[in-house]
């Protein structure tokens, strides 16, 4: 996740960082301290949010969530090397939790990394939290209100009445009403875009401003100017990079689809691949977050 879905995400864990360690270590007698720069030397990428606990079972170490707004098949790895430079900074045992935001499909997600080299092991487990699975009374009730923003996806958050009660708190709240972009952002995945307008009482181009929403844009934007970086640079041309950046938004695209429409969705794969030009592309992209149907997408087309 690029840098401003991190603020974003320590923003979000910070409005209750307590009651957020106990819901994810499942330690009812945890106490959090502020939460850590996560800047590590050796890498560019920033870890989400690391959160010093203390228990009387397990004495002090460090709580490492890592947000992701869908699995890769890269974050074992990911988990397995964020952990142990945490611990190298720190000097403090890490627990590592991964929660994931949208389901993309039904495969399993791994909770551990394993590798064997020359008779060598590494292996790194972790947890996993998948919204999806996540109760949406936990939320209302623990408080949680970390969690509010995502109720839309929560198990059993997908109705019109829940998704209201979620806005009244968050508007409730000056340090919550921020967020309603992102629960808008999630809940137009479940609920028809002017239901969802009428709910926020605002025009639903604000929802490009949701952290959630540029980081599919630039997640993909950024995906596809690396492959078309080494791809030019292994051919010497240019065009590469910018052939780059349209397979990468169209993998966007094609992960956007399937998180809101499913396999009606990725119907639509066919003609969408067959576009090049990424002002388009973009378009589309947009589109797909304020459309209904499949068949409003079709008419963008």
């Amino acid at each position: 996740m690029n840098k401003a879905v991190d603020i974003s995400t320590k923003k979000l864990i910070s409005l209750a960082p307590n009651n957020w360690a106990k819901w994810v270590t499942g330690i009812p007698d945890i106490v959090t301290g502020e939460i850590l720069n996560t800047e590590f030397q050796w890498i560019s990428r920033q870890s989400d949010v690391v959160i010093p606990a203390e228990s009387p079972q397990y004495g002090k170490f460090l709580i490492l969530n890592e947000l992701q707004l869908r699995h890769t098949s890269e974050m074992p790895r990911r988990m397995r090397a964020y952990a142990a430079l945490a611990e190298e900074k720190y000097k403090l045992q890490t627990y590592p939790v991964l929660i994931n935001i949208l389901k993309i499909s039904n495969s399993e997600i791994p909770t551990s990394f394993a590798s064997n080299f020359i008779g060598l092991r590494a292996i790194q487990d972790y947890r996993v939290i998948n919204l999806w699975e996540v109760d949406v009374n936990i939320a209302f009730e623990t408080p949680l209100p970390s969690l509010l923003p995502f109720v839309p996806i929560l198990k059993g958050g997908e109705n019109e009445s829940t998704i209201r009660e979620a806005l009244r708190m968050l508007r409730a709240d000056e340090q919550l009403n921020q967020l309603e972009t992102v629960l808008a952002f999630f809940a137009t995945f479940v609920l028809e875009s002017t239901l969802v307008q009428e709910i926020m009482r605002w025009d639903m181009t604000v929802l490009r401003e949701s952290p959630w929403y540029q980081e599919i844009l630039r997640e993909g934007l950024a995906r596809g100017q690396a492959e078309g970086e080494a791809r030019g640079e292994a051919r010497g041309e240019a065009r590469g990079e910018a052939r780059g950046e349209v397979r990468g938004i169209i993998s966007s695209i094609e992960t956007s689809l399937e998180a809101k429409f499913g396999s009606d969705g990725l119907e639509l794969m066919s003609q969408i691949s067959q576009i090049s030009d990424l002002g388009q592309l973009k378009e589309i992209l947009r589109k797909i977050v304020v459309a209904n149907t499949i068949q409003e997408l079709r008419n963008v087309l």
